[in-house]
């Protein structure tokens, strides 16, 4: 019997366009004004993605048994270095970086290389380094006194090393066994412990608690090295020079405050607090200086902190914290941001715990007549209605001004109606999220759906110096080659967004988004220059 079609074509169609027009109608680059080039230019990158989806994509690489755009990144690393779409995007004006921990935000590389400069920094390892355990032994560092100096020329690999003892950084360098590698080799373990690797996150260490201990091992290691005052201000000044090469032109970094002293060049851990602001800030106006003197004051607008503390600490422990982010505050006023408490949130304390400390905070600072905003991590896990999970209605109940993470933010409804009526923006963290096994991939994670929900989305790497995603390029690359409705002019909205919901005072962000504007019109036209060749 044969099939009678008895239906309107033209107007089913007018219905499917409208439906889906209707369900993509609260995304932020919905609706948007776009000007000639910018169309013109979503256009050719949109095709270039699809083209070297098939190109690149497609084809074989070596170490790299199953590519795919929006795969594993640190497998997919290499290749995306390779194509045309990863250059383009590392010339785009990113705008601001709202989340990423100052302590994991420069690389590795570099953190060693001026480490090995500091006569005060000595290394020492559990037990003498062999070719069987080197990798099961991280190293410590600890800048000493003079006095404290030892001339042991014993090496960390000889047998007659004493565990624990201090040596020298550069001497032991220089004195690593030859068959472990030598001076190669102990960069390499260095490195390795200051980083994850891909057989660590996708094999070794492929839940989430096994690869948050590794995760956080970084931070103890690397500790010794940053939170000492020669090495932090040459550190300082490297994160603002490659955020800026990166196209970032604000950031506000999350400062762990917990150790109240830092290491001073004379070996005794007498800075406090008040003292990393004074560096924080000397770095930067040195910084915005020397950007001046070549004509390029424009590209850095500045940087701001937000006061972070450990929620591994108890309540009467956190009411120290916030009287010193008070005073803090009263002397740096342009220079704190916001407060947060950071950590594995599927380990550590929920936020309910600290809930009393932290309504007094607030009523302390409205009896002062300043304003501290709350920036909470939440819902950084993968659990439903775990401690994790539940620390969003915490969030949102203490007022936070931002959301660090929400990962699992779209299991609620409701609290996401909420973040799109109060303008609560969500820090995402693309790259920190997959590595840390909460997604297999980019094409599993949930941004579109906080996206096409409507509420507000910055783009954020996290610490980029542990997981290789130096800059944003990485994360805005991996966001728009795993969706086909995502194009220019949502990366637009995402850097916008980024300047709009940061704590600028209201005229200092609307010279930053003019200056991001005349900025963004000229990566536009350097689209059409890439489409002419």
């Amino acid at each position: 019997m044969e099939y009678v079609h008895d239906v309107n074509f033209a107007q089913y169609n007018e219905q499917r366009a409208a439906l889906i027009n209707y369900d993509r109608s609260l995304r932020a680059d919905h609706s948007t004004q776009i000007s000639l080039s910018e169309a013109k230019a979503d256009k050719f990158i949109r095709q270039l993605r699809s083209l070297e989806n098939t190109a690149i994509w497609g084809a074989e690489h070596e170490g790299v048994p199953h590519p795919f755009p929006g795969m594993e990144f640190l497998t997919g690393r290499s290749v995306i270095l390779k194509t045309k779409l990863f250059q383009i995007l590392f010339k785009m004006p990113k705008g601001g970086l709202l989340h990423a921990h100052l302590d994991a935000t420069v690389n590795a590389e570099y953190v060693l290389k001026i480490a090995l400069e500091q006569p005060a920094l000595h290394v020492c390892s559990a037990e003498a380094l062999a070719a069987t355990n080197i990798t099961k032994i991280l190293p410590q560092f600890k800048a000493l006194s003079k006095e404290m100096f030892t001339n042991s020329d014993v090496a960390l690999t000889d047998s007659s090393y004493v565990p624990n003892s201090w040596v020298n950084l550069k001497t032991a360098r220089a004195t690593f066994d030859p068959a472990l590698g030598g001076e190669e080799g102990f960069d390499k373990w260095i490195l390795s412990a200051l980083t994850i690797n891909p057989s660590e996150a996708y094999q070794t260490h492929n839940t989430v608690n096994k690869i948050w201990e590794k995760f956080s091992s970084t931070f103890t290691v690397s500790t010794g090295l940053i939170r000492f005052a020669p090495v932090w201000e040459q550190y300082i000044y490297e994160f603002f020079r490659s955020s800026v090469e990166d196209g970032i032109s604000y950031a506000e970094v999350r400062i762990n405050f917990y150790p109240k002293y830092m290491f001073g060049e004379d070996g005794q851990e007498n800075i406090p607090h008040r003292e990393w602001l004074q560096i924080f800030e000397k770095m930067q106006d040195r910084f915005k200086a020397d950007l001046k003197q070549q004509g390029r004051e424009d590209e850095f607008v500045g940087a701001r902190i937000i006061y972070s503390t450990l929620r591994f600490i108890s309540a009467e422990e956190l009411e120290w914290f916030c009287e010193d982010c008070i005073a803090l505050k009263q002397e740096f006023p342009h220079l704190i941001a916001g407060f947060d408490l950071v950590g594995p949130e599927n380990v550590l304390k929920p936020l309910i715990y600290y809930a009393e400390c932290l309504l007094r905070f607030r009523e302390r600072q409205k009896e002062l007549g300043i304003d501290i905003p709350f920036i909470f991590h939440a819902g950084e896990t993968l659990g439903d209605g775990t401690e994790a999970d539940v620390n969003l209605y915490d969030a949102i109940l203490l007022g936070t001004m931002r959301i660090g993470h929400g990962f699992s933010l779209v299991k609620h409804p409701k609290l996401m109606e909420i973040c799109r009526k109060r303008n609560i923006l969500i820090e995402v963290c693309p790259i920190s999220n997959e590595i840390l096994r909460l997604t297999s991939s980019m094409l599993m994670h949930p941004l579109p759906i906080l996206m096409n929900n409507g509420l507000p989305v910055a783009l954020c790497s996290d610490d980029p110096a542990v997981f290789g995603n130096m800059g944003l390029t990485f994360d805005f690359y991996q966001v728009f080659v795993a969706s086909e409705v995502t194009g220019l002019i949502a990366l637009r909205e995402l850097a916008r967004d980024s300047f709009k919901y940061s704590t600028l005072p209201p005229s200092e962000k609307e010279r930053a988004i003019a200056t991001w504007e005349r900025r963004w019109e000229l990566f536009i036209e350097s689209i059409a220059d890439e489409e002419a060749v």
